[in-house]
């Protein structure tokens, strides 16, 4: 196995109601719905995975969303922010983007070098866009990295440093910035300390875990094994029909899980069809007409904007 987490795999989080959360993040943000499936521990509630244009890891965001959830408490022991990576120029854009939306934004600001515009989704969830150089135009080109919040930083700096291959790169106040070993976007961790804090709630608005790469089944069994020798209590490979999870809390609170590359999102659709049918795994297919009367309508976006 590598030695180091090569970046952020995907991110899941809570929404409310479905068809908002679908029309901000394909709408606004321009992200293409690359799944369209059910929560398998909860098929009654859709999981909708937004990411580029192929559904590459390090794109993938996701999404639980129960209407009428309530609204979550952001706070320690939590991921808080999740930013998203844009070419240098862009916030321009991004900026009147927002705004035309009615949506209040702060920045752009600067940040260890970069530009960093932050505002929230229609559940409150804090999301950030950040400019780097190369590229052009002025799509979203996949994650940045995230926010811990933590009521102090040393045991999880540890963890990341010590056993998942982070290097400590800076520090402002009391933010702390770690970087994968491979670097460039979706590798950058910071840790917000916030002893004054009290622990956040997950519900609407907040964010359930962070998922971190493996290469392969081979790369991840590695990984179970160390984090089990650190003393975490590690989950067994759980099967998640485009990847395979392992999930760990790590010592600040902050669910961790690591999933494999493959076999992606292709496994059962074609690529360009990607997100624009109800997927079920094969041990929910014989109940599918159950599961179809029971979700909410959700009117998808065409095809062609995807």
């Amino acid at each position: 196995m590598t030695k180091s987490i090569p970046g952020i795999h995907h991110i899941t989080a809570i929404a409310g109601e479905p068809q908002r959360n679908l029309e901000f993040y394909t709408g606004l943000l321009g992200l293409r719905l690359v799944k369209l499936t059910v929560n398998f521990d909860d098929p009654e509630t859709y999981h909708l995975y937004y990411g580029d244009g192929a559904g590459r890891p390090g794109t993938i965001l996701t999404f639980f969303p129960w209407p009428g959830a309530p609204k979550g408490r952001t706070g320690t022991g939590q991921l808080t922010v999740i930013a998203f990576s844009v070419a240098e120029g862009a916030l321009g854009y991004w900026m009147e983007r927002v705004r035309a939306h009615g949506i209040d934004f702060e920045g752009p600001s600067t940040r260890f070098g970069e530009q960093v515009l932050a505002f929230r989704d229609p559940d409150g969830l804090r999301l950030e866009l950040v400019s780097h150089a190369g590229g052009e135009g002025h799509a979203i080109r996949g994650f940045h990295g995230v926010t811990l919040s933590e009521q102090g930083h040393e045991r999880t700096a540890a963890l990341l440093t010590g056993t998942l291959g982070f290097r400590f790169t800076g520090q402002a106040g009391n933010r702390l910035r770690y970087q994968t070993a491979v670097g460039g976007p979706g590798s950058f961790v910071d840790i917000l300390d916030l002893p004054e804090d009290s622990p956040g709630r997950v519900a609407a608005g907040t964010v359930h875990h962070v998922a971190w790469r493996a290469a392969d089944a081979a790369e991840q069994q590695g990984w179970r094994e160390e984090i089990a020798r650190q003393g975490l209590n590690v989950t067994p490979v759980v099967d998640r029909k485009y990847f395979r999870s392992i999930y760990f809390r790590e010592p600040g609170g902050v669910l961790f899980e690591i999933a494999t590359d493959p076999p992606g999102f292709t496994v059962d659709e074609p690529l360009e069809e990607l997100g624009t049918h109800l997927l079920l795994p094969p041990w929910l297919e014989p109940r599918r007409a159950e599961i179809e009367q029971k979700l909410p309508p959700l009117r998808l976006p065409q095809l062609a904007s995807a």
